[in-house]
């Protein structure tokens, strides 16, 4: 018999597959994986406690640094409970807007995932497919904020501004001709909502393409089919929200079960999977695309069709125009007292919590009525799928840890905040 010795080996942090700084201590009979310890807080950036020595609207921008790949939907838990404390409710407009934005970063979310997903367990076309259709909701964030990443959009009390009327175009470029530069602002002629109804037109089919690169390749299933496998009672356990809830088979998701913005108002499925594998959860998130696809075309029609104001009339909470601020002095007032000061929040705590494309986000904030939160909590899915990853990869082989990382959807800036 020839003699086996179990030995422990560092996967990670700089590993590709290690999506950014995960380090995961393995221990293997062979090539046999008997425990895995993971190593977190290589990327600790004290959100909690930076948040805490800030006022409320200066923390909206470490938010988006959270989860880098679903900024708006982070941003969005923590401006709904400064607005629960605060006791108000944005204009109807500014709703809509949310809930389009919220699946616009869905969807970017998923095709990051795809993406990175594909490139992990060896399958290259499907990264490029991905960041193409990326590209276009990236511009969608630009122009509404500014910034194609960290968008600070949404506000206690609405969102930044209104959607412009026209999109940034191309110009030519020595790498770039004429004809080329004209075929690409073919789709930017008009607002933002004719841009994103162009691309809710498209996006379906981009879906297929990714399906018919993965759904039934054979090696794609072997990676992924039977892999990684939670049982629903085994999930609700261990604490599981999103796409690895509803990959077991449990059908709980927040904009359903716990309406906020407008999702009480619009029309989607919630898809769930039957064996709680790699490959279930995969099915599970390719349909979600195409239900927030759903979601931005109705939020576009009811946007077009109701203009308003996206903002709260407060000057208290919310900053005056460029022009009021230049001409009138009780404008230049509030505006000075916002940026320096913030506002006073009334004692209180509060949970708000958002179905972010990775599960469910929430911000625990507690106030002691001054301008600054005495207390930040975050609730971040990551962090929680992470902590079954010892449970999910035991038995398996060492390749097959890349593959339910990359299910578990982990980004970093989330789990060590």
């Amino acid at each position: 018999m020839p003699e086996i010795r179990n030995f422990t080996l560092n996967f990670g942090p700089q590993h590709p597959a290690a999506h950014g700084v995960l380090r995961l201590v393995l221990e293997m009979d062979g090539e046999v994986i008997e425990r895995a310890d993971p190593h977190i807080g290589l990327l600790h950036r004290a959100t909690e406690k930076l948040a805490e020595s800030k006022p409320y609207s200066q923390s909206i921008g470490y938010m988006d640094r959270l989860d880098y790949v679903s900024m708006m939907c982070n941003e969005h838990a923590y401006v709904l409970a400064i607005e629960r404390l605060l006791g108000i409710e944005p204009p109807l407009r500014a709703r809509w807007i949310r809930t389009m934005f919220d699946e616009v970063t869905r969807i970017l979310n998923h095709l990051m995932w795809i993406g990175a997903h594909g490139l992990d367990i060896g399958a290259m076309t499907v990264f490029l497919y991905a960041f193409r259709e990326r590209e276009d909701l990236m511009d969608c964030y630009e122009a509404v904020s500014g910034t194609r990443m960290h968008a600070t959009y949404y506000r206690p009390g609405g969102v930044y501004r209104d959607l412009p009327s026209d999109m940034p175009l191309h110009t030519a470029s020595p790498r770039r001709g004429e004809r080329e530069t004209q075929r690409l602002n073919r789709s930017r002629e008009g607002s933002l909502l004719d841009f994103i109804e162009r691309f809710t037109e498209r996006f379906p089919g981009c879906v297929d393409e990714y399906e018919t690169l993965l759904t039934d390749n054979r090696i794609w299933k072997q990676r992924t089919v039977g892999i990684g496998v939670v049982p629903p009672e085994r999930a609700l356990q261990l604490g599981f929200t999103g796409p690895m809830l509803r990959g077991s088979g449990v059908e709980w998701d927040l904009r359903k079960k716990q309406p906020y913005e407008m999702y009480g108002e619009v029309d989607f499925d919630i898809p769930v999977g039957v064996n709680g594998d790699c490959y279930d959860r995969y099915l599970v998130r390719v349909e979600e695309m195409r239900q927030s696809n759903r979601i931005v075309r109705q939020c576009v029609d009811w946007l077009r069709a109701n203009p308003g104001p996206v903002m709260l009339d407060d000057a208290k909470l919310a900053a005056p125009t460029r022009e009021a601020m230049k001409e009138d002095m009780e404008s230049l007032i509030h505006h000075f007292k916002l940026f320096t000061e913030g506002y006073c929040v009334p004692e209180g705590e509060t949970y708000a919590a958002v179905e972010a494309p990775k599960g469910e986000f929430g911000i625990y904030l507690v106030s002691d009525g001054a301008n600054k939160p005495y207390r930040v909590k975050i609730r971040a899915p990551g962090f929680v799928h992470l902590s079954s990853i010892n449970e999910m990869v035991q038995g398996h082989m060492l390749a097959d840890v890349v593959a339910v990382i990359g299910t578990q959807d982990i980004v970093f800036g989330e789990v060590d905040r």
